[in-house]
């Protein structure tokens, strides 16, 4: 039995959602998101308790606990998702770097001889504060795939550690050619 799929999915007030063809349409105060479960797996929803379920066709089958644990954890993220947007920061470290938001596109000046544009999917939002980019949407799984791919752009060195890191993101750094003669 999966320890995360069987935990029970509690709707806090103001959060609604519906199960029809193996698709998940969770509505709250923030948005709405679309979730779809992957196969063998089944959502109950209980209106009257402000609950829900998952369960699968097998609970003694492998790839199906894998899979009912996903599927619970898809729709928490998704509940939890249109009740507080999720946030991840991204700080710009080194000399001359620089971030900046118009609209729906992110300019970097990270070290290269040309600006770098990143454009934003939609239903992710970003705000600058000096050097540090935060990023901001409902969908967890989004919000992180977008968050490495600007990390990707210029990822931190271990030397000076300049470049792309998260916040709460610790660089390992190593000694230089001089540490090592001395």
């Amino acid at each position: 039995m999966s320890r995360i799929g069987k935990k029970i999915i509690v709707l806090p007030a103001g959060v609604e959602m519906s199960v029809a063809d193996g698709r998940v349409a969770v509505k709250g105060p923030k948005g709405k998101l679309e979730v779809v479960l992957p196969p063998h797996v089944h959502l109950a929803v209980d209106a009257a308790a402000k609950t829900a379920s998952v369960t699968v066709d097998h609970e003694d089958d492998v790839k199906e606990r894998a899979l009912w644990g996903l599927g619970r954890q898809l729709v928490s993220n998704a509940v939890m998702g249109v009740q507080q947007p999720f946030v991840k920061s991204l700080e710009f470290v080194g000399v001359g770097f620089r971030v900046s938001v118009q609209g729906q596109t992110v300019t970097m000046e990270v070290g290269f001889s040309h600006p770098v544009k990143f454009d934003l999917p939609a239903g992710i939002t970003a705000a600058v504060d000096k050097n540090v980019l935060t990023v901001t949407g409902l969908d967890k799984q989004l919000l992180g795939e977008t968050a490495a791919r600007i990390r990707r752009i210029k990822p931190p060195e271990p030397y000076k550690g300049k470049g792309i890191k998260y916040t709460d993101e610790t660089i390992r750094r190593k000694a230089g050619k001089t540490a090592a003669k001395a």
